[in-house]
């Protein structure tokens, strides 16, 4: 008869097997400190964070137990799985407040484009790793044109905030896979170009009888919004000002825990998700907010370091549009809510209340560990 000893520490030490241990500390401290702020922002919603937190953390666990070659089989399905997804919003979908997002697939409602954030990165890594050693301009434009759909018929639905992160996250694959800057530069002028001659000639076209083309109404009132706040400060405005005043108003060191102003007398609109950074502030001042920073650097800084080190171009690709998405939700946030970017509703990460956003960036999360773990077994 075998003698069996269950060994608690024996066990433990497997189930965190897959996880970087740097990479989750840091994403543990970005949490905790959202619990913290949470309790404060919105406590009677604490019993919904505690589960979205459990669901994300096993789905980070389960994506760090599968090898990056078991993920390249999977990126092209569930790319076209994510593309017909869309398709069937686009013509089958819900419409909730004006955009047509959800899809209702008889057990549940389900946001598709929430599944390109992953997929896309995912599959343009598979398709330059199927190209190493062979990249021609042509490929880029192949890569691109894979990119543009799902990035269109999310725009369309209208919900520019999903776009753009989609759109960032094929663009870093398109970079780190060597996309020329001749390229670049050139998009990046007339970009610059456009956004001064807006700025420029704000009073103008900000007039309501002045269409912009290729904008709907409603981005068109971001961006007049950004612009001058004043201009219509109880309505489109009032987002924009009451979070700027209570970041202004938090100082060095803040409010205090619970004394929030703004927060607590129900000026500060949206305060549990896209405004979450605004209660941080105000409450934790400047000294909070720093902190805050310096934990995304440390993420963003481990992000690329396990990308450097990642033994295929997949995971090269992989894991630094990844890290680099994680940068952008942050950047995208934190503008938005200071009010030098237009709102779009993109999530704070790991800070946001969202149970579909968190479970998406733990995903990621767990995808990066996956690349350390498999670097860790090819380096022996």
């Amino acid at each position: 008869m075998s003698d069996f000893r269950f060994d608690p520490r024996k066990w433990l030490l497997k189930v965190l097997s897959p996880l970087d241990g740097l990479l989750a500390l840091i994403v543990f401290a970005i949490i905790g400190f959202s619990a913290v702020v949470m309790v404060s922002a919105s406590p009677e919603r604490l019993d919904t964070l505690a589960l979205n937190i459990g669901v994300a953390l096993v789905v980070m666990w389960v994506a760090a137990s599968i090898p990056p070659p078991r993920m390249m089989t999977i990126a092209l399905p569930l790319y076209v799985l994510g593309v017909v997804l869309l398709i069937g919003v686009a013509l089958f979908g819900d419409v909730s407040k004006g955009a047509r997002r959800w899809l209702n697939i008889g057990v549940a409602r389900i946001q598709p484009s929430e599944l390109m954030k992953i997929a896309m990165p995912l599959m343009l890594a598979w398709y330059f790793q199927s190209r190493e050693g062979m990249l021609r301009v042509r490929d880029f434009l192949i890569a691109a044109g894979l990119l543009l759909v799902p990035v269109g018929l999310i725009a369309k639905q209208p919900d520019l905030g999903t776009a753009i992160l989609v759109a960032a996250a094929g663009f870093y694959v398109l970079f780190f896979a060597g996309l020329t800057w001749r390229l670049i530069l050139p998009v990046a002028l007339v970009g610059i170009v456009g956004i001064a001659s807006i700025v420029a000639m704000g009073d103008t076209i900000c007039k309501p009888d002045v269409e912009w083309p290729g904008l709907r109404e409603y981005q068109k009132h971001r961006v007049c919004t950004l612009l001058d706040p004043t201009s219509d400060p109880l309505g489109k405005g009032f987002h924009i000002i009451q979070s700027t005043i209570a970041i202004g108003s938090g100082g060095v060191i803040g409010k205090g825990w619970g004394n929030g102003t703004q927060t607590h007398l129900d000026f500060l609109p949206e305060r549990h998700t896209d405004f979450i950074f605004a209660v941080l502030t105000e409450e934790f001042g400047l000294a909070g907010a720093a902190i805050l920073v310096v934990l995304y650097i440390l993420l963003i800084f481990r992000g690329l370091f396990i990308a450097a080190g990642a033994p295929t171009l997949f995971s090269r690709l992989l894991a630094g549009a990844l890290t680099l998405i994680f940068f952008t939700y942050a950047f995208v946030n934190m503008g938005m809510v200071s009010g030098i970017l237009p709102v779009v509703g993109v999530p704070l990460p790991f800070v946001s209340y969202g149970g579909t956003a968190l479970v998406t960036l733990c995903l990621g999360i767990g995808m990066l560990m996956s690349i350390q773990r498999h670097r860790r077994r090819v380096g022996t």
